[in-house]
């Protein structure tokens, strides 16, 4: 069971990550929408401002209290996630609260936390109101996804895609539930499982990357599609471990240093994309979105890599 000071700690990092990532994925889906299919892109921006509402509550609740660890590894906010949201509002017009990440960047952590049953009681409610809005942008999510492969709409955004955001949003779903049952959601037990999943999502980023690339963007794909092979490969050398527990080493290993390499990666193309010298069709803010993911999981994976030492 969760201490106080523990739930404080993994609710607000839970969400400082994931709330923004959500928040996201409803502007990518709202871009998406072709003029038929208002309705939709009102139902993904109503998504947008309503987790652009808990993130703002969040930030004003972590000041003091988020781990640095979190602040440091770039997975809340990174150097060019400002530039991003503005370049993203002047290309297509949609609203972005840009306060919040100026809000942000400028948050203090703290290694220890004091008891404080009111900030708990306060992040309580917040777990509530994220449980409530995850599963109905898993809801619109789905139902977009099912009229895209019924052939009902069409969208900009691949049917992977749609599967790769919707995934996302139930392990969110999944972890708030755990918090609000007072259960571990940081322990090296869910190392695994976690290693899993980030690996199909960084071969999944890879092949969007490969294909929102310009066809003359020739060394880049190749760089995109190496990445994805790779990451295929250590998902299924993860899913193998599960039955190989001595295999878990090496694949922490090997993917710690693939995802150090995607990292550079996608830090060089969302500096390429913001200066003009990448020709694609990729959002700016979503190849800041991608590579605050790595900054994530690569956080995640240090952190294994030493509990296995």
């Amino acid at each position: 069971m969760l201490s106080g000071t523990q739930f404080i700690k993994q609710s607000v990092s839970l969400h400082l990550f994931f709330a923004r990532i959500m928040k996201e994925h409803a502007i990518f889906m709202k871009l998406g929408f072709t003029p038929k299919n208002s309705t939709f892109a009102e139902q993904a921006d109503d998504f947008n401002v309503k987790f652009e509402a808990l993130l703002k509550e969040v930030v004003d609740l972590s000041k003091g209290v988020v781990s640095p660890d979190v602040l440091k590894s770039g997975e809340i906010v990174t150097p060019y996630t400002l530039n991003a949201e503005k370049a993203t509002q002047y290309f297509t017009g949609v609203k972005i609260d840009t306060k919040i990440t100026v809000e942000e960047a400028i948050l203090n952590g703290h290694i220890s936390v004091e008891p404080n049953p009111t900030l708990e009681s306060k992040l309580g409610m917040v777990n509530k109101k994220a449980i409530e809005l995850i599963s109905g942008l898993i809801q619109l999510k789905k139902m977009v996804l099912s009229d895209v492969l019924s052939c009902k709409i069409t969208t900009s955004n691949y049917p992977m895609m749609l599967e790769h955001i919707t995934e996302e949003a139930e392990l969110y779903l999944h972890m708030v539930k755990k918090l609000q049952n007072q259960e571990e959601i940081d322990s090296e037990k869910q190392s695994l499982n976690q290693i899993i999943f980030w690996n199909e999502i960084m071969a999944e980023h890879s092949k969007f990357i490969r294909g929102l690339l310009d066809p003359s963007e020739n060394e880049l794909i190749k760089l995109a599609n190496k990445f994805a092979n790779e990451f295929d490969k250590l998902e299924e050398e993860s899913k193998a471990a599960i039955s190989t527990p001595r295999k878990i080493d090496k694949v922490t290993r090997d993917s710690l240093k693939c995802t150090k390499e995607i990292q550079d990666f996608k830090t060089q193309g969302t500096q390429g994309i913001l200066t003009c010298k990448i020709k694609s069709i990729i959002i700016p803010l979503l190849s800041d979105h991608v590579l605050r993911e790595a900054n994530h999981y690569l956080r995640l994976l240090k952190k294994y890599n030493r509990i296995e030492q």
